[in-house]
């Protein structure tokens, strides 16, 4: 059997057109032409920035709030502190409060030995009573005694003068000798004597008379010298002089203590202040009733406040500061003596200030502030004047209208490059 096999025509082969080598060579080198489009595009981007600038984030003028504060960091303490001394020298026997304790006025506080004081004591309630005594004696004895020998002394005194005149009438007559009469003479001499001394004993006994007079003086002195012995015993106990926290303590048991010396030291309760010390560029800014917020170090996130009551007049030299104080009316019951605070004393508001974001002005303490802003497409300098400082924002007063913008500090443009500004 005979097959055949036909086979169906060719097409003729088409012309290659000139194109084809070019296409085939991208289809081969697709990744290298990418390359190179990026390479060019990334170029044309560098060459529009060179020419146009960098994009920086601006700050805008704007109208806002600022408050502006002086800040600065003290201590708590009272108007005063009192130094709690003994009086007397004395040995401690016992300390009856500790460190920080709280203490009511008139509470022992320390007890020092009383031995001698108390011996002393007693003696001058001794010398006290022999004071009555004597003066007890003067009107009960003394006195009516020297009454009695003062009437007796005056009746002998009467007879002797009666028997002198009739030893005189009879010498007269010649009945008596002149020796009977020199003895009659004698005789009434010494009556005289004893009456007039008797007078005298009676005077001096009486009330007003100088031995009452003198028991009376001696019982003042001994009830003076009571008073003082009762006294120094009095000191023997140290108490509080006032309310108040005890925020030092000096003394130990068995001290020897002199007067004058500070054993303890006591905060009176009552108001509370802050002390600062703020530099002295704020002076003028400081001024007596402006309010603050104030927080204890070891309490930052409890705010309280605070108001200035004194300022300094004088400087301290070595420091270049101004001791400020601040009243605190309603103290927070965490704050302890000469704990360390932070205080925002707030010196100045305004409610519509033209602000700038404080980030944007450069040198804002010194004389001449100034603010990188934008002409014509470039960074410039431009000299501005402030108002109020505050933390986030400053008070632009001239060089710069709402709606301008600034570069902020942080930014690397300097002055004179080409720059676009770009919103925050």
């Amino acid at each position: 059997m005979t097959v055949e096999i036909s086979a169906a025509p060719v097409a003729p082969a088409a012309p290659i057109s000139p194109l084809n080598p070019i296409a085939s060579a991208l289809r081969t080198h697709r990744w290298l032409v990418l390359v190179g489009v990026a390479l060019i595009g990334v170029g044309g981007w560098y060459a529009f920035e060179a020419l146009a600038g960098p994009t920086v984030v601006v700050d805008k003028v704007a109208r806002g709030l600022i408050v502006e504060t002086v800040v600065a960091s003290g201590n708590v303490e009272t108007p005063y502190r009192a130094n709690i001394a003994s009086q007397i020298v004395g040995t401690v026997k016992s300390v009856q409060v500790a460190e920080g304790q709280t203490v009511t006025v008139g509470q022992p506080l320390i007890a020092l030995d009383d031995t001698e004081l108390r011996a002393d004591v007693a003696q001058a309630k001794d010398a006290v009573i022999q004071a009555h005594e004597r003066i007890d004696t003067l009107a009960k004895l003394t006195l009516p005694s020297a009454k009695e020998s003062q009437t007796q002394a005056q009746a002998t005194l009467l007879d002797e003068q009666k028997t002198f005149d009739r030893t005189s009438d009879l010498t007269k007559k010649g009945y008596a000798t002149l020796s009977a009469l020199d003895d009659a003479q004698k005789t009434l001499d010494v009556d005289r004597s004893l009456a007039k001394a008797f007078d005298l004993a009676v005077a001096a006994a009486a009330p007003g008379g100088s031995d009452y007079q003198t028991a009376q003086t001696q019982l003042k002195q001994a009830n003076a010298s009571l008073e003082t012995a009762a006294a120094r015993l009095g000191y023997a106990e140290i108490t509080a002089p006032r309310a108040g926290v005890l925020i030092t303590r000096n003394v130990e048991n068995g001290y020897v203590v002199q007067p004058g010396t500070a054993l303890l030291v006591l905060a009176p309760a009552g108001q509370t202040q802050l002390l600062l010390e703020i530099d002295e560029r704020n002076l003028g800014k400081i001024a007596l009733g402006q309010t603050a917020v104030a927080s204890a170090d070891a309490y930052a996130d409890q705010k309280f406040p605070a108001v200035v009551s004194y300022i300094n007049p004088g400087v301290d030299l070595t420091r270049g500061s101004v001791e400020v104080k601040l009243d605190v009316d309603n103290p927070p019951s965490y704050l302890r003596q000469d704990m360390t605070v932070s205080v925002d004393i707030e010196v100045g508001r305004s409610d519509k200030a033209l602000a700038l974001p404080a980030r944007a002005v450069h040198d804002a303490t010194s004389t001449a502030p100034w603010v990188m802003g934008i002409r014509d497409g470039r960074a410039v300098k431009i000299p501005v004047a402030l108002g109020l400082l505050g933390i986030a924002a400053s008070e632009i007063k001239s060089g710069l209208a709402e709606g301008d913008v600034a570069i902020p500090v942080a930014s690397t443009v300097v002055l004179g490059q080409r720059v676009r500004a770009a919103a925050p």
